[in-house]
């Protein structure tokens, strides 16, 4: 299909308990449950998300948890137990729209901040506009932002498999996206523990 850019293409092979319990908390679709294999697609211009999604729907089993259709981007977030259906669901996508994987615009991580110890009102504020857990005062905070903003899902799931953080809100779909996670100081960039005696790790998040 001419003219559609294929902004985001991920696949998760295994949603988080804490992302599936995000996506259930914001999403209105068909919510998926940890453990589920799941896919996003971000388009532009946002109207063919419609077309894509009952492409997807036919092809396989997959649900919709999040269609968000707007002038210049849309988003379709799809799930299923069985990876296979997912996959399948994502490679009729992209047979409809004539593109490849490849097609898709590279992510750009724009900017990532990390506060130490956070200050009681600070966390106040930020838990009065989060929908994931809630942010304690003391722990540190990691916001990273990237470009096009459907691969913080990825980002997210990925960091919740690494480290024991929190993931407390999350922008998936736009210009531009971020995660908001805080966790022990040492986790806070959602990096696994090493397993061997050896300098103390970098403090982050």
């Amino acid at each position: 299909m001419a003219d559609v850019t294929l902004r985001t293409y991920i696949f998760l092979d295994s949603l988080q308990p804490q992302l599936a319990a995000f996506i259930g908390t914001t999403a209105r679709g068909f919510l998926p449950v940890a453990g589920d294999a799941s896919m996003f697609i971000e388009t532009a211009p946002g109207l063919v998300i419609n077309r894509i999604t009952d492409v997807a729907l036919k092809a396989t089993a997959s649900t919709p948890a999040i269609m968000v259709v707007e002038r210049a981007f849309g988003l379709l977030e799809i799930h299923h137990r069985d990876q296979g259906q997912v996959l399948n669901a994502g490679r009729a996508v992209l047979a409809y729209l004539g593109l490849t994987e490849q097609d898709r615009v590279k992510p750009r991580m724009v900017s990532e901040q990390v506060i130490r110890a956070v200050e009681p009102y600070h966390a106040q504020v930020i838990n009065k506009m989060r929908y994931g857990d809630q942010l304690i005062a003391g722990e540190s905070l990691f916001i990273l932002e990237s470009e096009p903003a459907g691969y913080i899902a990825f980002s997210a799931n990925e960091a919740l498999k690494a480290a024991r953080v929190k993931l407390i809100d999350a922008s998936l779909f736009g210009a531009f996206g971020r995660p908001a996670a805080p966790g022990p100081r040492q986790r806070a960039r959602g990096r696994p523990r090493s397993r061997r005696p050896g300098p103390r790790p970098r403090e982050t998040w």
